[in-house]
């Protein structure tokens, strides 16, 4: 069961405090006055966290005097205003998809340090990326490696390349965000490689310049990336004296755990990356191998717990001796990961700070699905509709995964920094639910 907030704990969560009139604030606003304003459900990002976030990474790296570059992992949460404040604190970028690919270029992000990922990517979006210069695709198996080369060759462009390997360790993470396991849809295992090498030679559109690998995500022990980094510059050690090829960069994905209950312990930044640089080198000395440049793809612990969700109470169900239901006015269409990862969460009511938690409910969203729970089992105060419910930590795989199940609008984003705020991105209406629905000549 998840604890109940007392006020101490709530000003010790990110961003937060309780102003003179004990009202709760996020980067100096008042929740109740964002509710008034934009209406509920809505995300809410700090602009300042996911500043101070992207400063942690970079300047763990630079205090190493390593070879580094940091990309930030786009599918976690990718729009227009985020791209410009990564432009501004010197990050690459990772993405997935033609899609986003179009959100960066559309903020104006530099196309070179933007670097495609995907296990399979369509020939259309690997068009659009080459055309549009973009800087490192990512080679998931044979059939991108020939599809990438043969469309670089009609469009005359060299590419840049790295492959993904699978190193083979299994994570302690739910099994549908595990990716570093043999048995996985995505990259190379470490058995392909020597064949996959010398056909990337003969391709003249591909300029080699790296591995990469990704094993999992909300890691919350640094252990699994240490281990991956002995595998992966084991690999390159093979590469260097079999091939005589030199491999320039080591990606090493991203996956670093953030807190969302108070019973998650995450990994500082800045040791994750203070243990993985050490590792490295570590390692590199003990193969005799140069240190390549080192290359990570953040996205959770940049954002994650720089966003919250506020929601309004709306009906409550109580079934006696069994279950108290607290339905809000969204759910698993703007959160996903409770039905989908079973994910856990921590709540609090914004219009009862300090009121003491007494009772034990469930919060519940509003669609038509059974599987729609957002938090079972929080302690909290007595609830009314009309309450505001704020929860924690969903600054990441929220807003990316949002649909329109059930015919309703996709939440709006709004941007927080030190009192002010605005949007990012605008509510939803009906009319745009149906801006690309059409009929047949025959049904007009």
């Amino acid at each position: 069961m998840a604890d109940s907030f007392s006020p101490p704990e709530i000003i010790n969560r990110k961003g937060f405090n309780l102003d003179s009139d004990n009202k709760l604030r996020f980067e100096g606003v008042k929740l109740e006055d964002i509710a008034k304003e934009y209406d509920t459900p809505c995300y809410i990002y700090s602009e300042n966290i996911i500043r101070e976030n992207c400063k942690k990474y970079n300047k763990t790296f630079e205090n190493n005097k390593v070879d580094y570059e940091v990309l930030y992992a786009g599918k976690a949460f990718l729009v227009k205003a985020l791209c410009r404040i990564l432009e501004d604190e010197g990050m690459g970028l990772d993405v997935s998809s033609g899609g986003e690919i179009y959100i960066a270029l559309s903020a104006g992000f530099p196309a070179d340090r933007i670097y495609f990922h995907g296990n399979n990517k369509s020939e259309y979006e690997i068009r659009y990326a080459l055309e549009n210069n973009i800087g490192t695709m990512m080679i998931d198996n044979r059939y991108e490696l020939n599809l990438i080369n043969d469309v670089a060759k009609e469009l005359n462009k060299k590419v840049n390349i790295m492959i993904r390997i699978i190193p083979g360790v299994d994570t302690h993470t739910h099994e549908k965000i595990r990716t570093g396991q043999v048995d996985s849809k995505f990259g190379f295992s470490i058995s392909e490689l020597e064949e996959v090498l010398p056909l990337i030679e003969k391709k003249e559109n591909l300029v080699y310049k790296g591995l990469h690998c990704h094993i999992g995500s909300q890691l919350l022990k640094v252990q699994f990336h240490l281990q991956a980094i002995v595998e992966m510059i084991q690999v390159i050690k093979k590469i260097e004296d079999r091939f005589k090829i030199k491999t320039a960069n080591l990606n090493l994905g991203g996956g670093l755990g953030v807190r969302y209950t108070n019973d998650d312990e995450p990994v500082p930044i800045q040791v994750f990356v203070d243990s993985i640089i050490k590792k490295i080198k570590e390692t590199c000395k003990e193969y005799d191998l140069s240190l390549p440049k080192i290359l990570i793809e953040p996205g959770r612990s940049i954002v994650a717990e720089a966003g919250i969700t506020l929601y309004k109470v709306g009906a409550i169900k109580e079934i006696p001796n069994l279950r108290k239901y607290i339905l809000v006015d969204g759910g698993m269409a703007d959160n996903l990961r409770p039905s989908l990862y079973d994910a856990k969460y921590e709540a609090l009511i914004v219009n009862k700070i300090g009121q003491p938690a007494v009772e034990e409910v469930t919060i519940a969203g509003k669609y038509c699905e059974s599987g729609d729970i957002l938090i079972k089992n929080i302690k909290l105060p007595e609830m009314d509709s009309g309450d505001l419910v704020v929860v924690f930590s969903t600054g990441a795989y929220h807003h990316s995964m949002a649909s329109n199940y059930n015919g309703i609008p996709r939440l709006p984003v709004i941007l927080v920094n030190q009192g002010k705020h605005g949007l990012i991105v605008k509510r939803e209406t009906y009319q745009d639910i149906i801006y690309n629905q059409t009929l047949p000549s025959w049904l007009k």
